[in-house]
């Protein structure tokens, strides 16, 4: 069974890794499995059949669009030589290690992990009290999760375009979100949010036409997956009829909760509108089941909308309930609850079966949701939504304009500048081009269009695909990125735990080609590409802002207030501002340590052996510690971070008196 749902190589589950034996890849990755395709197309669909209702039958290979196979590439064009820059930042979740990541495109390569939910001993999160903070803790000063999943990233936009403001994630375990400053690529606040469980799908809004004078992000939209008692508070268990889901908008700036919608369904990932009208998640076991079999009874799920502005005015207007102790204002958006389309406040748009992934074209037109259990996307027009809300449609599926037929397990959808669209096939292991015109000309009943314009092979089962820009007005149709869940035989082994590999697929032309392969460590969900120009980061920080600076190294200075013990700190290249400070056994010691160096990407590092003490300070930067001195003796306080020639030379010693 496990063969028929991956679709991989039969050989590689004999656990001889023998590198000699692997062969190379050859050119745009025609694999060399000759059944591959045959294969992928019979038993892998076949495995999935009697888990899932009225599919499709599927395509063999050659239908539908030539895969590309072939053709000279040249390489070094994509090449980034010593010295050189590269042309995007790539931003990525980490999945279950709880950072988001950076990489750079053409390269692939990594330029920094960016610790976000779970904690990092080289930066000090989760250690230094200004990340305890935004992290959260209990009374006690310890922190309330130590653990996180990042799934989906998205940057802030300006009239439907990256600003390189703020980047926001989820965490799925906990029902987080974060925000990351793109100045300095560090989080700066976390809100957990009420009334929910399976945090999954986020997404900015791309504008606010409320406020007539604001065309950037104000707002941000958070689904979640699983639905529980509302309130989960042991009422209900043995209950799932009584469960549900939350819809959430949040404060873009306070990162506060503004209001919930209550929905029907598991809601998986979130797409906006580019007018700001329309906010939407496509969703899965509508049925409200609560065990596997009772998740799959009917025929298909549904891409919720949501009607942001009429939701908006129901909350002004205190239409609105509480649930728990929850203080969130919640309107109901169930379906029942919204028959009417002239006050509805939600859409429901029926789609096939356990759809994974919906994303909006840069124009703005339409809504793609991917099938998963059904070989086809569905196209769904942003215009016929908002008629259906002006009850101009009598059934919400007339805003289906297309529902092609384009390969097994379709997941996610990307779009270039030139009306094609790219969409990840988990089971075929390809990525599928398709013209959305032809998509909507078919679906009409022109049997002449040609919808399926390419298919290209990757290594293997793509889960998150995306292009350049492609979430903005100004996608550029220059590349593709496959995220691929399985790696095997792709690089040199490492053990049990697999690299992922993601490929660069250059889509300038008409034919895919396969360019680059990048190896990542465990789970990349969801990456975001942009422009190099757009991220405008500082290169150090200002003193002033913040309010426990060391402003001189004449201030390092030890104070007491009975057994509470502070110690001002200064670092300058090799020395720190003490080269001793005295404590007694017992003592709550918090350290201020301010790096008082200016030159660019001079960072200090302070460690406290014994102690779980170790963080960093950048130029100009202030952190703080707090810990209990109860072990007596002598510590010696290090940098970490290679600073200067007489790096090993800088130290202080911690005295704990007995």
């Amino acid at each position: 069974m496990f063969l028929r749902f991956t679709g991989l190589k039969r050989s590689s589950f004999t656990g001889n890794h023998d590198v000699t034996k692997t062969k190379e890849p050859t050119e745009n990755t025609a694999l060399d499995d000759a059944g591959r395709r045959n294969f992928l197309n019979t038993a892998a669909f076949a495995g999935l059949a009697g888990a899932s209702l009225g599919l499709a039958g599927c395509q063999p290979d050659g239908e539908g669009g030539a895969t590309s196979t072939g053709g000279s590439i040249d390489y070094g064009k994509y090449q980034v030589h010593p010295g050189q820059l590269d042309e995007y930042y790539a931003f990525s979740s980490g999945g279950h290690s709880g950072e988001v990541r950076i990489y750079v495109l053409p390269s692939g390569r990594l330029l920094k992990r960016i610790p976000v939910f779970n904690i990092d001993c080289m930066t000090g999160w989760g250690i230094t009290n200004e990340s305890k903070k935004i992290l959260g803790t209990h009374p006690d000063g310890t922190l309330k999760y130590w653990t996180g999943d990042t799934h989906h990233v998205h940057p802030s936009y300006t009239d439907g375009t990256y600003d390189g403001r703020y980047l926001f994630v989820n965490d799925k375990i906990h029902g987080r979100i974060a925000r990351v400053r793109l100045d300095t690529m560090e989080c700066d606040k976390i809100t957990e949010l009420p009334n929910i469980q399976g945090f999954h799908g986020i997404f900015p809004d791309k504008c606010d036409p409320l406020d007539s004078a604001v065309n950037y992000t104000t707002r941000v939209f958070c689904g979640s997956e699983f639905h529980t008692p509302l309130p989960n508070d042991g009422r209900d268990l043995d209950d799932p009829t009584r469960y549900s889901c939350v819809f959430t908008c949040v404060d873009a700036e306070t990162l506060e909760p503004r209001w919930q919608c209550q929905v029907d369904g598991n809601m998986d990932l979130v797409a906006t509108s580019y007018d700001g009208k329309l906010v939407c998640s496509n969703q899965y076991n509508t049925e409200g089941g609560a065990v596997f079999a009772d998740m799959m009874l009917r025929e298909r799920d549904a891409c919720v909308f949501l009607n942001v502005a009429r939701i908006e005015a129901a909350v002004k207007a205190g239409k609105t309930f509480t649930i728990g102790d929850s203080k969130v204002p919640v309107v109901d958006g169930t379906q029942a609850a919204n028959a009417d389309p002239a006050t509805a406040l939600t859409c429901y748009v029926p789609v096939p079966k356990n759809p994974h992934g919906v994303n909006i074209s840069p124009d703005g037109r339409y809504y793609a949701c991917s099938g998963k259990l059904s070989p086809t996307a569905t196209l769904i027009a942003h215009d016929r939504v908002l008629q259906w809300f002006e009850g101009r449609l009598q059934d919400p599926r007339e805003a289906v304009v297309a529902e092609p037929e384009i390969g097994l397990g379709p997941l996610h959808s990307a779009f270039d500048n030139r009306g094609f669209c790219y969409t990840t096939l988990f089971l075929d292991s390809q990525i599928v081009k398709w013209n959305i015109e032809a998509a909507i000309k078919a679906y009409q009943g022109d049997s002449s269009a040609q919808v399926v314009v390419d298919r290209l092979d990757v290594h293997y089962q793509p889960g998150h695909g995306f292009t350049s820009m492609g979430e903005t007005r100004e996608a550029d149709g220059k590349y593709f990125i496959s995220d691929n869940k399985f790696a095997k035989d792709r690089f040199l082994p490492v053990g049990p735990l697999h690299p992922e590999n993601s490929q660069l697929i250059d889509i300038s032309g008409d034919k895919m080609k396969l360019v680059h392969d990048t190896p990542v460590w465990s789970e990349p969900h969801d990456s975001i590409v942009v422009r190099r120009d757009i991220i405008k980061t500082r290169q150090i920080y200002n003193m002033d802002d913040f309010p426990h600076a060391v402003k001189s190294p004449l201030d390092c200075r030890v104070e007491r207030n009975g057994r509470k013990v502070t110690v001002y700190l200064t670092s300058q290249a090799p020395t720190f501002g003490l080269t001793e400070f005295k404590v007694k056994r017992g003592d709550e010691v918090t350290i201020i340590l301010t790096n008082h160096d200016k030159v660019e990407d001079l960072t200090h590092g302070f460690a406290i052996p014994k102690h779980n003490i170790n963080f960093i300070v950048n130029p100009q930067e202030t952190k703080s510690v707090a810990f209990i001195a109860d072990k007596p003796g002598v510590y010696w306080c290090y940098c970490t971070h290679f600073c200067h020639a007489l790096h090993l030379e800088m130290r202080s010693r911690m005295l704990v008196e007995a």
